[in-house]
């Protein structure tokens, strides 16, 4: 184990590691929230009659991403 005065190295190391974990934070939970509005978006495209298939093809995915996104 460092003594104190050797743990003192490490402080700006410790503090980006903080940093990191702060801004991963803060990056979940953006994408938590846009996760949520593109749900939204989607299922008002579906209330409009748009299909799933149709969704897909315009964002370049399958039609089995579109489901698992709609199911957040």
């Amino acid at each position: 184990m460092a003594d104190k005065g050797e743990l003192s190295m490490y402080e700006s190391t410790i503090e980006q590691i903080k940093e990191a974990r702060a801004q991963a934070i803060h990056h979940t939970r953006l994408a938590r929230q846009f996760a949520l509005e593109r749900r939204d978006l989607m299922q008002s495209l579906l209330a409009q009659g748009v299909s799933q298939s149709y969704i897909a093809r315009e964002l370049g995915v399958t039609r089995q991403a579109i489901q698992k996104m709609l199911a957040c």
